[in-house]
């Protein structure tokens, strides 16, 4: 965790939807954002927040996040197998769908991430992650609020 107290923020940026969003909200509560993204995925336009730029191997940015993120902080992925890493550290996991991933639902999650590679392996695919909608967005918006706004006192 950062100093006095507050968390840092750290966003597995590779695929995130909701970079404004995150960079407006935190900037309104003073708490560091780090986004970390492979060199394959760099942009200019980095919303003048702080970017890592990582290998591009497959688990680099969720490696980076893991061995940087400390109790208190947050992270912010879709990433059910980094947030299984994270959660025994102590680590709030939000996904940019605005699902606070806890505890006792991840089990179930890594179930269902096992038997969907498994049936891709087979051959079997599904038709992907759905779009972000607005409601999605609306709700990642107001749980990020409310997890920040739990470090003001």
């Amino acid at each position: 965790m950062s100093t006095i107290g507050r968390p840092i923020i750290y966003v597995d940026a590779d695929s995130c939807p909701v970079k404004e969003e995150i960079v407006e909200i935190s900037n309104y509560n003073r708490i560091r954002v780090v986004f970390v993204a492979s060199y394959a995925h760099m942009t200019e336009n980095t919303l003048g927040a702080c970017w890592k730029f990582v290998d591009t191997a497959k688990e680099a940015a969720d490696l980076f996040i893991m061995n940087h993120i400390k109790a208190g902080d947050v992270a912010i992925t879709q990433d059910i197998g980094l947030a299984s890493t994270l959660l025994p550290k102590g680590v709030c996991v939000l996904s940019p769908r605005g699902t606070l991933i806890k505890d006792k639902d991840i089990h179930t999650a890594l179930d269902l991430r096992y038997l969907s590679a498994k049936a891709r392996r087979q051959g079997i695919y599904g038709k992907g992650p759905k779009s972000l909608t607005k409601e999605d967005r609306k709700r990642f918006v107001n749980k990020f609020t409310k997890i920040l706004s739990n470090f003001e006192g």
